[in-house]
């Protein structure tokens, strides 16, 4: 798929990538919907065992088939160091090598991290959604940053994710009495549409399909040790 041109350097200084932040934070679409929903590409990523290297996989969903349509994983040097709340500087080199060989065009990205839950409001979801112009949306693990009740325990349940009185987020149960996820806008997309979207790609996990069988790929990539150069080099199919 064709990504625009990117508006800033990836080699910069933590301080600078602060500022960079700061800036998009402020192109950010905290609305929109995804009225013809099919196909939903779930992004995550890994690192080698000596860190040096980030993996990023990114696994097309067909939501109507439940069935994968299409994948991809690269591999690139990890140059910007690891400082928290900078993640998006140390892995998005990779995810966007890892986009650029999709062949379809998904109708939204899904993320394995945050996107307005993020103290600057541009967690990687975010960062990754106004890059791509194109609807995004964060489904972390964990929680980063901000204040929540427990939802109901039935599968639906959500709670809001509070910050400093403005909500970040929502903590959305996917699964009868399980632990639940926290979802947040990344780009062009609503808080009620990113809960609907992840709720319509969960199968019978915790985490949606796109997103947790992009955590496999990576997974198997780095125990293999075999890293793939290039977008079409993929060295661990589905």
């Amino acid at each position: 798929m064709r990504i625009p041109p990117v508006p800033h350097r990836w080699n910069v200084t933590p301080k600078r990538a602060v500022a960079i932040q700061r800036r998009l934070a402020g192109d950010v679409v905290t609305q929109g919907s995804v009225p013809r929903l099919r196909l939903v590409a779930g992004a995550d990523m890994a690192f080698s065992t000596d860190r040096a290297t980030c993996i990023a996989g990114v696994v097309v969903w067909d939501v109507a088939s439940r069935q994968v349509v299409e994948h991809c994983v690269v591999a690139r040097p990890a140059r910007f160091p690891y400082v928290p709340g900078l993640l998006s500087f140390r892995e998005m080199p990779a995810l966007l090598a890892a986009l650029r060989g999709l062949q379809r065009e998904p109708d939204v990205f899904l993320f394995d991290g945050q996107g307005l839950a993020h103290p600057r409001r541009l967690g990687l979801a975010c960062h990754a959604g106004v890059l791509l112009d194109r609807p995004a949306i964060g489904c972390a693990k964990s929680r980063l940053v901000g204040e929540h009740a427990e939802p109901d325990p039935a599968a639906g349940s959500f709670e809001r994710l509070l910050d400093g009185g403005d909500q970040i987020g929502a903590v959305l149960r996917t699964q009868d009495g399980i632990k639940p996820v926290f979802v947040s806008i990344g780009h062009r997309v609503s808080l009620a549409e990113s809960i609907r979207i992840v709720l319509a790609s969960v199968t019978r996990y915790r985490l949606p399909e796109p997103t947790r069988l992009a955590d496999q790929l990576v997974a198997r990539v780095r125990r293999s040790g075999s890293m793939p150069a290039r977008a079409d080099d993929v060295v661990a199919p589905l």
